[in-house]
C-alpha cells in the first residue's frame, strides 16, 4: 500500500505563486509501481475536479481553467509529484488532493492541503 502526503498549501494573494508537493510512502514500491500521478481540487460544496495529470513518462494534461498558469511535474526517483501554481486567482481557492495509480489499477489519495487565494 501507498500513502500520499501533500505539502505546500497556504494563503496567498491573487497574482502570486505557490508550489505543492506530494510524496508517496513505501518508497521502493512507489518508485517501481506508480503510474499516473494527478492533482485534484475541491471547492466548497462542489465535486472534486481534475486539475492536472502526469504519466510516468512525463506526459502532462491540464484542466482548461489552469492551462498556462499551473505546471505539474514529477520525480520518479523520489515518488514525488509537484504542482507549481502561478498567477493564482481567488477561484483557485480549494482543497488540493494528490492522487496516483499503480500498474494494478489501485488508486491512492492524499489527505488534501488547503490553498486560499485572497483578492
Amino acid at each position: 500500500q501507498v500513502q500520499l502526503a501533500e505539502s505546500g498549501g497556504g494563503l496567498v494573494q491573487a497574482g502570486e505563486s505557490l508550489g505543492l508537493s506530494c510524496t508517496a510512502s513505501n518508497l521502493h514500491f512507489a518508485i517501481n509501481n506508480l503510474n499516473n500521478m494527478r492533482w485534484y481540487r475541491q471547492h466548497p460544496g462542489k465535486q472534486r475536479e481534475l486539475v492536472a495529470s502526469v504519466t510516468r513518462g512525463g506526459r502532462t494534461r491540464y484542466a482548461d481553467s489552469v492551462e498556462g498558469r499551473f505546471t505539474i511535474s514529477r520525480d520518479n526517483a523520489k515518488a514525488t509529484v509537484f504542482l507549481q501554481m502561478n498567477s493564482l486567482k481567488p477561484e483557485d481557492t480549494a482543497v488540493y488532493y494528490c492522487n496516483a495509480d499503480d500498474y494494478a489499477y489501485s488508486e491512492f489519495w492524499g489527505q488534501g492541503t488547503q490553498v486560499t487565494v485572497s483578492s
